[in-house]
């Protein structure tokens, strides 16, 4: 028995090792690409000649490598990564601008971002930081939010409690433990459980990426539970977890308030989720110079310098498959008009449930290998977004570079459950969590681009069968009945923030509007006004799950890419692009990453020297 343990442990190791340092394709970071930077440009008009180039076949490139279904960090960043090994990449977005969430747009003069609002993990030279400046070439600059960069807001207006959150690791949990005294050895294990269950990521990482007869070896034999630290917790639920470690109900809160990053109430949560949350901005926080779409802007150069090109208006009705039900290429939707456009490989953005349900042909969605993946996941909650124009400067109106989270009461299972499932007019009177922030005050080019002018940008939740009824309306003309469903969210909404910051007053708002579900499924190409793609919830975190829903479909030559591949956000949207270009290129981005984040690590520290 034993020599057979020995023999099953030697294989594993084996199969894992050339998992790990095993490669054959090219290698996107085989150099570092960073270049001086260059001047900064400002000016919409030379930005939108990038950023909005609209379909016509005539742009179409010849011989292409691959086309890419949307332009979201998960899409743009795959074509990058592509276009780094000299492939021709046809990226298609069927908005009238690039970017996905990282895209802007501006109404009476004012800018707003519309999903990038503080981003960790870009101190120092981490993977993380190394691969979006590789993917920029080095001139995507950021700018470090405040310290404390979240403040927890909870309980009601008159007994209204405040938090600060601080980065860095010691300072976190001293800023906690002065709040909250007496709560020393809670806070304590709360960081070490949220360290330790982070620590494991590397094996999620490594169910999506190696083989599939080792990703179903080490899910059914339970070793994948065994051997990380991730996937131990992954089953756990915040809940349960915070509540055992203290009584006290504001620390509960605290220990639990990022949960809107992702999307899902504590008790629904799966702690190794949260870990990787709270670990991502344990060094800080910051916010993209120039606003949110310098990361697109930066991206589609790289992409057009290799032949390819990003192209938008270009709304992808179908994937083509040949006779042997091999992808093939696209149809795009141009008028009343269809355009075949064909490669000899197709990756989707577009996430999972659009690619599976709206763009297969129903002999292929019938597939039970299709199905199966469909059964296993689902829609997250639907976002309710906010943006607010204001007169003034950041210091006129008080404004920092932080973020606010706002919570009615402090058990937010409750609070959300209540919001969540109550009466539609009454939830839309009584919005009891709130995210709010102010592009404006993050980015130290606002100023120059836009003076005398703040913006704020709110952020909750709704669901989507509160808007339902006018899906199949005109964006902006959808009716009188859901312009005032609107109206009522924007004063409840407003009413929080007019009592934040006091020096915010009615007669300095010039513009206010909510984006709802619909206005998502519009503009993000969302199945059900979802802002995090499929629900993150703690089933989506079994090592089951994991090894199944992978980059490479049940179909030949088909791809998924983006944050239904990994995780939610820009970092998780982007661990999708490198997941799928491992796939692709036949090598382990990942680790390709570390070491060329480790090369440019010693390459700065020599310059810092000179």
């Amino acid at each position: 028995m034993w020599f057979a343990v020995t023999i099953i442990s030697a294989a594993l190791v084996i199969f894992i090792l050339k998992y790990v340092f095993g490669s054959s394709g090219p290698n996107p970071f085989e150099k570092d690409s960073r270049e001086p930077l260059k001047k900064m440009v400002h000016d919409l008009k030379e930005k939108n000649k990038v950023l909005k180039q609209g379909f016509v076949s005539s742009k179409v490139p010849d011989n292409l490598d691959a086309i890419i279904i949307g332009s979201g960090i998960g899409g743009l960043g795959l074509a990058v990564l592509l276009a780094k090994v000299g492939k021709k990449v046809l990226v298609l977005e069927q908005h009238d601008r690039a970017g996905g969430c990282c895209h802007t747009f501006t109404e009476k003069g004012f800018e707003f971002d519309v999903g990038i609002h503080y981003i960790g993990d870009l101190l120092g030279n981490t993977p993380f930081r190394c691969t979006l400046d590789q993917m920029t070439n080095g001139q995507l600059q950021w700018v470090p939010l405040e310290n404390p960069f979240d403040h927890v807001l909870v309980g009601p207006r008159e007994n209204r409690r405040r938090y600060p959150i601080y980065s860095g690791r010691k300072r976190f949990t001293d800023e906690l433990k002065k709040c909250f005294p007496g709560e020393e050895k809670a806070i304590d294990e709360y960081l070490k459980l949220i360290q330790t269950a982070g620590r494991g990521v590397w094996f999620y990482a490594l169910l999506k990426s190696c083989p599939v007869p080792l990703a179903k070896f080490l899910v059914y034999t339970g070793l994948a539970k065994r051997l990380s630290s991730f996937f131990k917790m992954a089953s756990r639920s915040l809940t349960e977890v915070v509540n055992e470690l203290t009584e006290n109900k504001d620390l509960r809160a605290v220990f639990s308030y990022i949960f809107g990053t992702y999307g899902n109430a504590p008790k629904d949560s799966s702690f190794a989720m949260h870990s990787l949350l709270v670990t991502h901005f344990l060094n800080g926080a910051w916010y993209p110079k120039g606003g949110a779409s310098e990361i697109a802007y930066h991206m589609i150069p790289i992409i057009e310098k290799a032949g390819g090109a990003v192209l938008v208006r270009a709304p992808v009705n179908r994937i083509l498959f040949n006779e042997a039900k091999e992808a093939c290429g696209v149809s795009v939707m141009k008028g009343q008009e269809e355009i075949h456009i064909h490669a000899p490989m197709v990756i989707s953005d577009a996430g999972i449930f659009n690619t599976y349900q709206k763009l297969l042909p129903k002999d292929l969605q019938a597939m039970p290998a299709i199905q199966k993946q469909l059964s296993m996941m689902k829609p997250g909650e639907a976002g309710l977004s906010f943006f607010i124009g204001l007169t003034g400067t950041k210091e006129e109106l008080g404004l920092e570079a932080d973020n606010y989270w706002i919570f009615t009461e402090n058990n937010l299972d409750e609070l959300m459950e209540k919001y969540m499932n109550g009466n539609r007019e009454e939830s839309a009177k009584n919005v009891p969590l709130l995210f709010v922030a102010s592009p404006s005050a993050k980015d130290s080019t606002w100023e120059e681009r836009s003076p005398g002018k703040s913006t704020l940008t709110l952020v909750s939740f709704a669901k989507y069968e509160w808007f339902e009824e006018w899906k199949d309306g005109r964006v902006k003309n959808r009716g009188t009945d859901y312009k005032e469903l609107k109206q009522t969210f924007i004063d409840s909404a407003l009413e929080m923030v007019l009592d934040m910051f006091p020096k915010i007053t009615r007669d300095k708002i010039e513009y206010i509007d909510a984006g709802t579900p619909l206005t998502n499924s519009h503009y993000i190409g969302s199945s059900r006004g979802e802002i995090y793609g499929a629900d993150h919830g703690i089933a989506r975190f079994s090592p089951e799950l994991n090894a199944t829903v992978r980059p490479q479909t049940p179909l030949k030559n088909l791809y998924l890419t983006g944050q239904d591949v990994v995780l939610c956000g820009l970092a998780g949207a982007l661990a999708g692009a490198l997941t799928c270009g491992s796939a692709i290129l036949h090598r382990n981005l990942h680790l390709d990453t570390m070491i060329l984040a480790k090369k440019t690590k010693s390459v700065d520290a020599k310059l810092k020297r000179e």
